[in-house]
């Protein structure tokens, strides 16, 4: 299984993937986070940030997140992932579900741990301006409908893993690579 998470930088995709993974690693399911700020420097460093650049980048960790679903993991991938057709590719190609992190920007600029959005925000001329950051000054395409939409300026951490788990959970139900849940005892 390969989960898809999409969303702006500093939504939660890398928080809530590392969430969710405490509670597959509770239950023993072999799981991956495949992290693109991770892959950015390694597998994906001669890549830049043009719009062909960044498909390739989540072209190479769609592959990677497939062998390794193929190989039983359950993969988390975690990155920006800014463009519909590549997702609904991913989709299609190897049965990945999407996760929309959202966020509001004014909480996105709040969080900022990178200075990403500060330099984005920079006026024009600006030595230090950004001019590609995703969802600011480059294109993002919200997903139209995701399998799970968490809002992340609305929820806690643990309330979107939490959200996010349950609907995994029962997707492996469903493959039948777990029994079927007491309905009178809460989720693991």
């Amino acid at each position: 299984m390969i989960v898809q998470f999409t969303g702006l930088s500093g939504a939660g995709k890398t928080t809530l993937a590392h969430a969710v993974a405490e509670k597959l690693q509770q239950l023993q399911i072999f799981h991956l986070i495949i992290d693109g700020d991770v892959y950015r420097k390694t597998l994906c460093a001669d890549l830049g940030f043009s719009a062909a650049d960044r498909q390739e980048n989540v072209r190479r960790l769609a592959r990677l997140a497939h062998e390794k679903s193929q190989a039983g993991a359950l993969v988390l991938l975690a990155v920006i992932n800014p463009f519909a057709a590549i997702r609904e590719q991913i989709e299609k190609e190897y049965g990945a579900y999407t996760v929309w992190v959202d966020c509001a920007l004014p909480t996105l600029i709040s969080r900022d741990t990178k200075g990403l959005y500060k330099r984005a925000l920079l006026p024009e001329g600006h030595p230090d301006k950004l001019h590609n950051l995703t969802g600011v000054n480059d294109v993002y395409e919200a997903p139209e409908n995701p399998h799970v939409h968490l809002p992340t300026h609305l929820h806690s951490v643990d309330e979107a893993a939490e959200i996010l788990f349950a609907f995994i959970y029962r997707q492996l139900i469903a493959a039948g690579a777990m029994p079927p849940a007491d309905d009178n005892k809460p989720l693991p």
